[in-house]
């Protein structure tokens, strides 16, 4: 008999330093067998999907709600996926199942729920029949995972790339842990740790230090132990105002409890040593025209880690955008997250010239509206396919993704994209679909930390990390945490070997 098998989803990366709140409008929302059609595409709950007719399974699909980083998620969206997850899951649950799989991203905070994951994983068990069902899953390299996600769950798996190339074979890759768990009946336990470290995104990459060398030993803890099923390494997410934000590490196995924390103490120390080389902190973007200005031959890509989509950031940040008009730069471009301006081009036929106030409207922390004399080049839908269905942005949306109503407007030698949605610069398709070519560009502003690295990183000549005005600095002491765990570096001094 194929193993009956609930699947669900709850995605959201919370930011609780940015204005307003993540509500019910914000949220893709997906239900019962409508779930099904993502099999087979680019993210996580595909690839899970896909497994599953791998393993046989009888897939008993609940909920998905995804929504892109943003504000605080309102109570609302968790007591509305929490109605319609019992709604979907206690019929089966009654009639048995054999396990319950997962979709999470780990860094969910509601306005009176912190660990948002470990909240609905405590639910979850507490429902009749679910109380020793497996509960497995995959989950975002960012998340700030906690103590009740390891009591609660079984078998969670992370992202082991930042960029996100990997999210949709992590997500497979806990299936087949799930499947390992139902073949022979064992299910192992998770055991948790956290150094008292938080990191900001730029200092959170794979492919640099400090992660590189944790990623190393959590794959080689995983190979000198049978019993280890998973060594999971979570960068954390900075900007996320809980007690248990930042690094953290946890471990799937069926060994001893002793000798799980061993391993997790040798990560421990291991972090603590490296902890200065991830708190990367950017130069102030007019040191870097000062100092490099003119660029040179071949595409300059400005990266503005403060105002970074992916994180939550509004995107629409005129840092970048003031320093390009400055110095009068040639063959630029910058995209914003702009709907107002959008809105007063929509009667305008392409060739208009009129006066616009662009961006600096969705942070505080920001210099404010830029206005600029720009012509109007274009408008459209901001509908695209993804070019690289293993990108970060992938993860999040899957094969496809609509900006809303778009416009491409020109002031000078500088070209600016306007949307109506936030949409993290992840996919060359963004630029393409409105008539851009990226590669044809002397200079580029990129709202992003790390994730957009797979993308741009192949058509840049040269690369330079900026400081500007926004609510995702590097800069973590200019953040206000109230619940954070103290002491923690970098916000406070901590001896060089813990």
């Amino acid at each position: 008999m194929n193993p009956r098998v609930l699947i669900g989803g709850l995605f959201h990366e919370t930011h609780c330093f940015v204005e307003g709140t993540t509500g019910l409008r914000d949220f893709k929302i997906v239900r019962g067998a409508n779930l099904l059609r993502c099999e087979g595409d680019s993210s996580p709950m595909g690839g899970a999907l896909e497994s599953a007719r791998t393993f046989g399974w009888t897939v008993l699909p609940t909920i998905d709600f995804r929504a892109s980083p943003a504000g605080v998620v309102e109570d609302e969206v968790i007591e509305t996926f929490w109605r319609e997850f019992r709604r979907y899951a206690e019929p089966e649950l009654a009639k048995g199942v054999a396990a319950i799989y997962l979709v999470l991203h780990g860094a969910m905070v509601s306005q009176s729920i912190d660990d948002v994951e470990g909240e609905i994983l405590q639910r979850i068990r507490a429902l009749p029949g679910a109380e020793k069902v497996p509960i497995f899953g995959v989950f975002d390299l960012h998340a700030n995972f906690t103590e009740r996600m390891a009591r609660y769950a079984d078998g969670l798996v992370v992202y082991r790339e930042n960029p996100h190339t990997d999210a949709r074979q992590a997500a497979q890759d806990a299936a087949a842990l799930l499947q390992r768990s139902l073949n022979t009946g064992v299910v192992p336990k998770t055991f948790w740790e956290y150094p008292p470290i938080v990191w900001p995104p730029t200092g959170t990459g794979t492919a640099s230090e400090p992660m590189r060398s944790l990623e190393k030993l959590a794959r080689q803890i995983e190979a000198e132990d049978v019993r280890v099923w998973a060594v999971n390494v979570m960068a954390g997410f900075c900007f996320a105002d809980i007690a248990e934000t930042g690094v953290s590490f946890s471990i799937v196995t069926t060994g001893p409890e002793g000798e799980a924390r061993a391993q997790l103490a040798r990560l421990y120390q291991l972090a603590l040593q490296m902890k200065e080389q991830g708190n990367v902190l950017d130069p102030p973007i007019a040191s870097v025209m000062e100092k490099y200005f003119p660029f040179g031959p071949g595409l300059t890509v400005l990266v503005e880690p403060s105002d970074n989509i992916g994180a939550g950031a509004p995107g629409d940040g005129t840092g970048i955008l003031r320093a390009l008009v400055e110095y009068r730069v040639q063959n630029a471009a910058v995209c914003l997250n702009d709907p107002a301006a959008v809105a007063q081009l929509e009667t305008l036929m392409p060739g208009a010239r009129i006066t616009l106030s662009l961006g600096g409207k969705g942070s505080r922390l920001d210099l404010g509206p830029l206005t600029l004399a720009v012509e109007l080049v274009s408008k459209g839908d901001g509908k695209f396919q993804l070019e690289d269905k293993q990108s970060h942005l992938a993860s999040m949306a899957g094969d496809s993704f609509d900006m809303g109503r778009c416009a491409v407007v020109r002031h000078e030698g500088v070209t600016i994209l306007l949307t109506s949605v936030r949409t993290a610069p992840l996919d060359l398709g963004q630029w393409r679909s409105q008539g851009i070519e990226p590669t044809a560009l002397s200079v580029m502003g990129v709202k992003a930390a790390v994730a957009h690295r797979r993308t741009y990183d192949p058509i840049a000549t040269r690369s330079f990390w900026v400081d500007t005005a926004g609510p995702c600095s590097s800069n973590l002491k200019v953040l206000p945490y109230k619940k954070i765990r103290r002491p923690i570096y970098p916000l406070d001094d901590l001896p060089s070997h813990g």
